[in-house]
């Protein structure tokens, strides 16, 4: 039996093997592979020892350094360039601050924001309809307003053109949150669950069944107008 050098006898005594990491470490990083194990050794995460048979074995503190390695990224984004200067300064007995990963500057746009001033200006609205609008409830009074707010308005201006006023469509907006109620309803026993799944999926079935609460009013209102014009 060949045998191991001064390295080697220290790996095989209360080290751990690559697989024994693996499951010491998978339960809190469920995505935690062999490779990425060696991938964080190669760009010096990690310095296991090996044996003379070449086999990884890693120590207790070497366990730990994954471990916050490991946090550091998935909790803080952060580059591994980044979590290795962060050891580093640990390695050479400092007390650096915890690294914050800086976001890039997003490409999506921030919402647009409109005082009541721009708000009218961009609808074409005069400001006594905005003013029964708020009144009547259609629109809620704010510091600034959203583009919704703005695609809303509009839409008065345009009715209002025809004699249909804020006042006359308080019941529309009633009509809206009965069918939110609805929705509130159906999505209720997913809400009531704590874990992340249910809350998505309540996520996914809101906007399917406002949809089709929409489409079944469309339907309702042009088979009035075709009976009112036929």
């Amino acid at each position: 039996m060949p045998a191991v050098n001064a390295r080697g006898r220290a790996a095989s005594s209360g080290l751990l093997s690559i697989g024994q990491v693996l499951a010491r470490l998978s339960p809190e990083f469920p995505a935690l592979t062999s490779s990425k194990l060696r991938f964080l050794e190669v760009q010096g995460i990690v310095t296991p020892v090996r044996t003379e048979s070449g086999y990884r074995k890693f120590s207790q503190a070497d366990l730990e350094r994954l471990r916050l390695a490991l946090t550091l990224q998935r909790d803080h984004y952060l580059p591994l360039v980044v979590i290795r200067e962060y050891l580093a300064d640990i390695d050479a007995g400092r007390d650096p601050a915890t690294p914050v990963a800086v976001p890039p500057p997003s490409i999506v746009p921030a919402p647009r924001r409109y005082r009541r001033e721009e708000l009218l200006a961009t609808a074409g609205a005069a400001p006594q309809l905005l003013n029964d609008a708020i009144s009547t409830g259609v629109i809620v009074a704010s510091d600034a307003y959203t583009d919704q707010t703005v695609t809303l308005l509009r839409a008065l201006v345009a009715l209002d053109r025809h004699g249909i006023e804020p006042r006359h469509l308080r019941a529309l907006r009633q009509s809206a949150d009965r069918d939110v109620a609805l929705v509130e309803q159906a999505v209720a026993p997913h809400l009531r669950r704590t874990d992340s799944a249910s809350r998505g999926r309540a996520g996914e079935i809101a906007p399917e069944l406002a949809k089709r609460l929409e489409e079944l009013r469309s339907i309702y209102v042009k088979t009035a107008i075709d009976r009112l014009l036929g």
